[in-house]
C-alpha cells in the first residue's frame, strides 16, 4: 500500500464517527468523497455554530493553548502537542493533536489536573448529552490513552439552557455544564475495539458494502451520502401516508404494496393515513362535515399573521438563553369581512440591534381590537408571544389579549380536508399548491423558515454591500408575505369548497 493510500485510510474522530453511524457512509467519506452532497447553507450554519461554541468554550479554560490546525502541518502540530503536554505550567490545550494505529483525533479541551493526570473535553453545541456524542468522546480517550497520557476522565461540555445573557459578557463558566461521562464511556469501551477492527476491514474492501437504507440514514445527522441509496420516490408511494408508522410502511412492502392505490381496504390504518389512502385512491379531496362549521365561527374582522425566528446557540441578547427564539419578522394581511381586500402590514429589523421590544410594539399596534388572529401553527407564534411576555411584561395584557384571539388554521386543515397532492403533509408549502393552484413557494430566494433565519443573520451580522442587503430584505418581505396571504387565499378556497360541494363524510 502506497503512503497516500495510508495516509486517505486513516481514520479521524469524525470518520469513525461517521462509521458507526454508518460503515458505508465512512466508504464513501473515504473512498469516494466527490459523491457527497454539497453542504447547504443550514449545514454550514451549524457548522459556524459549533466552531464560535467551540471558541466559547476555551475562554473557560484561562491560560489555555491552541495548537495550529493546518491540514499541511500535521506534524508539527502533533510536535507541538507533545511540547505543551510536557509544559507543566500549561493548564490546558486546545485542539491537542494525536495519532494512534492509525487513528487521528483532536481533543477540543485537554485539561491538566492533578498528578500528571488530564482530562477529556469535548465540546458540543448541543444542550444535553446525547448517547451518539459518547461515541465521539470514546474514541478521543482511545487515542489519547494509546499516546501514554494518563486519563483521569472523559467528558462532554455542552450549553447550559438555564444560563441567562446580561447583554454585556458571556460567563463560560455559566455559559456551560462539563458532564463526566467517564463511566459511560468505559461501558462501551469493548464495542469501540470491535467497531474499530470492523471499519478498517471496510476501508479495506475494493467496494462499499452493501447496506440497506433505514434510519441510520438521518439519525443522528442526515447523510451527506443520502442520494446514493435513495432513488426518488413516486408522489403515490405508501410512505407519504400521513402518520403511518415505519413498521407498517415496511409491512406493506413485504407484501409488495409500493404505492397507495395499491393498499388494500382491510390494511389496518390510523385515521389520518387511511383517510389519506381513501383519497388518493378515489382521485377526489376529503372533505369532513364539520368543516363548514369550523369556518363559520372565525370572527371577521380577520388578520392572519405569521413570525420568522432564529435561534442561536449562543444567546445574542440581554434576558436570552441559548436557543431562545428572537423573533425578527412578522408579516399580517387583515381583511373587515369575507368580501373586503387584503391589507398588509409588516415589521422587519434590519440591523444587529435587539429587535425584540419594537417587533412587540408595532404588533400590538396592527392587532388592535377584535376579530381572530389566524396562524398556520398556534402553538409556534403563542410560545413566542408567551416569551416576548416574560421578557417586556409590561406588553404582557396585550399579548395576552393576542393570545386569546389566536385560530389555528392548521389544525382545521389536518382534521377537516385531504387532498391527493398533499403527499403526506400538512406543512402550509404542500396544502398551498393543492388547494390554491398556481400559488407556491417554487422560485422564491427564500422559501422556508430556516432560510429566512439564516438570511437575516446574513443580513444584520456580515459585511454585505448596500445592494445585497436591499436584495435580501426584499426577499425576507416577500417569504413572510407570502405566508400570510397564503392563509387568506386557503381560507378563501375552503369556503369555496364547503358551499360548491357537499361534504363527505369521514371515514
Amino acid at each position: 500500500m502506497t503512503g497516500s493510500s495510508q495516509l486517505q485510510r486513516q481514520l479521524s474522530k469524525s470518520k469513525f464517527v461517521a462509521g458507526v453511524q454508518c460503515l458505508k457512509r465512512l466508504y464513501l467519506r473515504v473512498h469516494l468523497p466527490e459523491l457527497a452532497a454539497e453542504m447547504d447553507e443550514g449545514t454550514e450554519a451549524i457548522l459556524n455554530q459549533g466552531h464560535e461554541v467551540g471558541l466559547l468554550a476555551q475562554q473557560a479554560f484561562p491560560g489555555g493553548v491552541v495548537v495550529a490546525q493546518s491540514h499541511d502541518e500535521l506534524g508539527a502540530a502533533l510536535e507541538e502537542t507533545q511540547r505543551l503536554v510536557a509544559d507543566p505550567k500549561i493548564p490546558a490545550i486546545f485542539e491537542a493533536t494525536f495519532r494512534y494505529q492509525g487513528v487521528l483525533v483532536r481533543v477540543d479541551v485537554l485539561e491538566r489536573v492533578r498528578r500528571g493526570r488530564w482530562r477529556v473535553i469535548e465540546v458540543k453545541s448541543t444542550t444535553s448529552v446525547k448517547d451518539y456524542h459518547l461515541y465521539d468522546v470514546a474514541i478521543q480517550r482511545h487515542v489519547v490513552s494509546g499516546c501514554s497520557l494518563n486519563v483521569a476522565s472523559s467528558c462532554l461540555m455542552h450549553l447550559n439552557r438555564e444560563y441567562v445573557y446580561d447583554g454585556r459578557e458571556y460567563r463560560p463558566e455559566k455559559l456551560f455544564t462539563i458532564e463526566d461521562t467517564t463511566a459511560k464511556v468505559d461501558g462501551i469501551e469493548p464495542e469501540l475495539l470491535a467497531m474499530l477492527k470492523e471499519q478498517r476491514a471496510v476501508l479495506n474492501r475494493k467496494s462499499p458494502p452493501d447496506i440497506e437504507p433505514g434510519p441510520q440514514c438521518g439519525d443522528p445527522i442526515p447523510c451527506e451520502f443520502y442520494e446514493q441509496c435513495h432513488e426518488p420516490l413516486p408522489d403515490d408511494h405508501v410512505s407519504y401516508l400521513p402518520r403511518i408508522s415505519q413498521p407498517k410502511v415496511d409491512a406493506l412492502l413485504d407484501q409488495g404494496v409500493t404505492l397507495i392505490s395499491e393498499v388494500p381496504e382491510d390494511f389496518p390504518l390510523g385515521t389520518l393515513a387511511r383517510r389519506a389512502c381513501d383519497a388518493v385512491q378515489q382521485g377526489v379531496t376529503w372533505f369532513s362535515e364539520d368543516l363548514r362549521q369550523e369556518l363559520r365561527e372565525l370572527k371577521y374582522p380577520l388578520a392572519f399573521m405569521d413570525f420568522e425566528t432564529l435561534y442561536p446557540g449562543i444567546p445574542r441578547y440581554a434576558g436570552m438563553r441559548p436557543y431562545d427564539h428572537i423573533p425578527f419578522q412578522w408579516s399580517v394581511h387583515r381583511q373587515q369581512n369575507p368580501n373586503a381586500k387584503l391589507e398588509h402590514f409588516e415589521f422587519l429589523a434590519t440591523d444587529d440591534s435587539d429587535p425584540r421590544r419594537q417587533f412587540i410594539e408595532s404588533l400590538c399596534r396592527v392587532l388592535k381590537g377584535k376579530g381572530h388572529v389566524v396562524v398556520y401553527n398556534r402553538s409556534f407564534e403563542s410560545n413566542r408571544l408567551g416569551e416576548l411576555a416574560a421578557w417586556l411584561p409590561e406588553y404582557a395584557g396585550q399579548i395576552e389579549q393576542i393570545q386569546n384571539r389566536l385560530w389555528d388554521l392548521l389544525s382545521v386543515v389536518r382534521g377537516n380536508v385531504y387532498h391527493p397532492g398533499f403527499r403526506g403533509s400538512y406543512s402550509i408549502k404542500s396544502v398551498l399548491p393543492a388547494l390554491v393552484p398556481g400559488m407556491t413557494y417554487e422560485g422564491m430566494e427564500i422559501a422556508n423558515g430556516g432560510e429566512a433565519g439564516l438570511a437575516w443573520d446574513r443580513l444584520t451580522r456580515d459585511g454585505l454591500d448596500d445592494a445585497r442587503k436591499r436584495s435580501l430584505r426584499g426577499a425576507l418581505l416577500r417569504y413572510c408575505g407570502q405566508d400570510t396571504r397564503a392563509m387568506a387565499r386557503l381560507i378563501e378556497s375552503l369556503r369555496g369548497s364547503v358551499s360548491n360541494r357537499p361534504p363527505r363524510a369521514a371515514p
